[in-house]
This record gives C-alpha cells, structure tokens and sequence, in this order.
C-alpha cells in the first residue's frame, strides 16, 4: 500500500498535461475492432475470477500487497507497444488503471494511452463477452 501511495503522489507532483484517454465500453469495443491491444493488469486470480476480454494481454502492475516493478512490466509490455503506438489498459474498475496511466503518459511519455474508465466490472455487468485467461 505505501508503494501505491508513494506512485500516486509522484503523479501529483507533475503538470496536468494528458494524453491518456478515458474511456467507456462503446470505445473499447471500437479500438478493440481496429486492433489496438488490450492490456489488463490485474492478478492472475482475478482474470480466473471473471475472464478477460478476448486478445487481452495478461501483464499484472500490482501484486496483492500494492508492491511494482516498473521494468519487469515495461519489458513485458514493450512487444506489445511501444510510447508512440496506442494501447489499452484494464483493471477491476479503473483506479489501478488510471494510476498506471497517468504514470505511464506523465513520467514515461507514453503518448496514446487508453483507461477503460469502469474496468471489466462495467464491462461485464453491460453484458459484454469474455473468455477464461489463455482462451
């Protein structure tokens, strides 16, 4: 938890100059139809809990304690994009997602950053499909 709050208030200390887009289940639906990926960054036990969205790239940020590594989860995401190509991430309702976001766009100048604003809460409870992590 001390680690989450110290990344916040690294967040608070930079200008509010966003690239990150917040948004909702329609616009996923359209990035996800033009191919941009999908990243959920949640534990594994969550993905088992309720699925993912199907071509999600499963690279968990928080471990259950709050604890990071920024470069493990760098390295992991860097075939998947890199700070000049839009990309997607998830989480349970969007807070975890929107502190990796800020982080990612403010401090490591990651351009096209999309935060599903509800997470995969909102995306199931619209009845939107998905599939058990590994489908």
């Amino acid at each position: 938890m001390r680690n989450v709050l110290l990344l916040i208030m690294l967040l608070l200390a930079f200008p509010a100059f966003s690239a990150v887009t917040h948004i909702d289940n329609a616009e996923l639906e359209k990035l996800v139809s033009a191919g941009v990926p999908v990243i959920d960054i949640r534990r594994a036990e969550e993905w088992q809990q309720t699925g993912v969205v199907e071509g999600s790239h499963l690279i968990t940020f928080f471990d259950k304690r709050g604890n990071y590594n920024v470069p493990a989860w760098l390295e992991q995401l860097a075939p998947i994009a890199d700070k000049d190509e839009p990309f997607i991430l998830i989480c349970r309702t969007g807070n975890r997602t929107g502190t990796v976001s800020n982080f990612l766009d403010r401090k490591l100048g990651y351009k096209k950053v999309y935060n599903v604003r509800k997470g995969i809460t909102d995306w199931i409870a619209k009845g939107k499909p998905v599939v058990k992590p590994g489908s």
